[in-house]
């Protein structure tokens, strides 16, 4: 499957890899570390030259318990890395913003798809700047429902069955996307690991991604040294649970994952050709 973006195309019948970059000084795992534009850059370019197919930017961190970004701040953050990076590799630029201003501006300076961690709900003029770009776009789910925001996020989040109330809402927002003029084909689905979910949340939607994948559509997962990761791996330092990540990321693909969001590009490539080829064997057999 093929979908039309910017002027490129994103293939979607193999697995592709996201890698992130966080111009943040605040981040869970990496914050401060990529937080100037020359950082930024050439992490970028690392994490393209290791095969990533989308280098994901973000200027506001969304881990549990951020403070709200300006938007001035945010752009100040991420434009002059995507401009940097426009021409300069191969692999796809995504803008994580939930600013309809940032998507706007992140678009004119060369971003090729847009990333919402609240699936185009936090402004209401998002739905309108996506319907206007032609790219493709990444609906996060995040407990809108609840608030939504990173800051309470992680307050008590409640859910009867939370696979089912993921993709329910999932569902919802494609039809609102659909509705103001955004084409399904370019629509992407992503669960939210780790926003507005705890680590039973978690774990119960990887579990069950294949139910996800009924509603038609790619689906990208992210959860690449989120905590519940930690907690099963029994590692408290998130820069040290690459090994449990790509477990994840392997597990997320046997269920269907089109997309995997991930800190570590080298690693998570390496684990998934192994993979691969190991199960086109036994397909063969």
């Amino acid at each position: 499957m093929k979908q039309r973006h910017c002027g490129h195309e994103l293939v979607t019948d193999r697995v592709l890899l996201m890698g992130i970059v966080n111009v943040t000084p605040d981040s869970f795992s990496d914050g401060g570390t990529f937080d100037s534009p020359g950082a930024a850059i050439d992490q970028a370019r690392k994490l393209a030259d290791e095969g990533a197919d989308i280098v994901d930017i973000g200027g506001e961190s969304t881990r549990p318990g951020a403070e709200l970004v300006s938007i001035e701040e945010e752009l100040s953050r991420v434009i002059p890395v995507i401009k940097g990076l426009k021409g300069a590799i191969n692999a796809k630029i995504s803008i994580d913003t939930r600013k309809a201003a940032v998507m706007r501006a992140a678009i004119k300076a060369g971003a090729d798809i847009i990333n919402d961690v609240t699936a185009l709900q936090y402004e209401a003029e998002s739905l309108q700047v996506a319907a206007n770009s032609n790219c493709p776009v990444i609906l996060m789910h995040g407990l809108m429902e609840q608030g939504g925001d990173p800051k309470t996020m992680q307050d008590n989040p409640l859910y009867d069955d939370v696979v089912s109330e993921v993709a329910n809402s999932l569902g919802k927002r494609v039809a609102v996307c659909e509705q103001a003029g955004i084409a399904r084909t370019r629509l992407i689905i992503d669960p939210g690991i780790g926003f507005g979910k705890t680590a039973d949340h978690n774990i119960e939607l990887m579990a069950h991604l294949d139910r996800l994948r009924e509603l038609g559509l790619p689906l990208l997962v992210g959860a690449s040294r989120k905590g519940f990761i930690g907690l099963l791996g029994e590692e408290g330092d998130a820069l040290k649970r690459a090994p449990g990540s790509i477990a994840a990321a392997l597990f997320a693909v046997s269920q269907g994952a089109s997309i995997l969001r991930v800190h570590d590009v080298a690693k998570t490539r390496q684990a998934l050709n192994v993979w691969r080829a190991l199960e086109a064997a036994k397909m063969k057999s």
